[in-house]
């Protein structure tokens, strides 16, 4: 799917929110000089395409009593990396599953976050999941937060249409 500047725009109004009103995709569509009718169409062929994977909302954990946040960082043979974060990233309680590459003095190639109303309950997860997918030998580490400066979903700028082609190739 080539993207176009309404496209573009409508993702970025996306990255925003919804508004809290009756008819948010009419009020997205006249921000952008289009009808209500018009916003689904878009929106279903970004979907479609997999631009959007989905349209949901994002809960603010700290508020639900969520305080444990723990990035369980991995240093996994490379060839077994695509299984076990597949595997990884599949567990209910694991938010974010990402291959890395290892560092100088540091050997850790997968990261995955892990969020627990408290720390007891994280490394009971981590322990469980652990046991289940045969990592009792891996080595890991477990990095709990100690403050939070910053959290907020990613932010899409507009692509210029020059760069999307540059985008697409990379």
């Amino acid at each position: 799917m080539r993207l176009d500047d309404r496209d573009r725009d409508l993702l970025a109004l996306l990255a925003d929110g919804l508004a809290l009103v009756p008819r948010p995709y009419a009020e997205l569509g006249a921000r952008l000089g289009l009808d209500e009718a018009a916003v689904m169409i878009r929106l279903t062929a970004l979907l479609e395409a997999g631009v959007l994977r989905r349209l949901g909302v994002i809960v603010n954990h700290h508020a639900l009593g969520y305080r444990a946040n723990a990035m369980v960082v991995w240093d996994l043979p490379d060839e077994r990396i695509d299984i076990m974060g597949k595997a990884i990233g599949e567990q209910p309680f694991v938010t974010l599953c990402y291959r890395r590459p290892r560092r100088s003095g540091w050997p850790y190639n997968l990261f995955s976050m892990i969020h627990g109303r408290d720390r007891d309950t994280v490394m009971s997860q981590l322990a469980g999941m652990i046991a289940a997918l045969g990592l009792e030998g891996a080595a890991h580490e477990v990095l709990f937060s100690r403050r939070r400066f910053k959290q907020k979903g990613a932010r899409y700028r507009r692509l210029p249409a020059a760069a999307e082609g540059q985008e697409a190739r990379r």
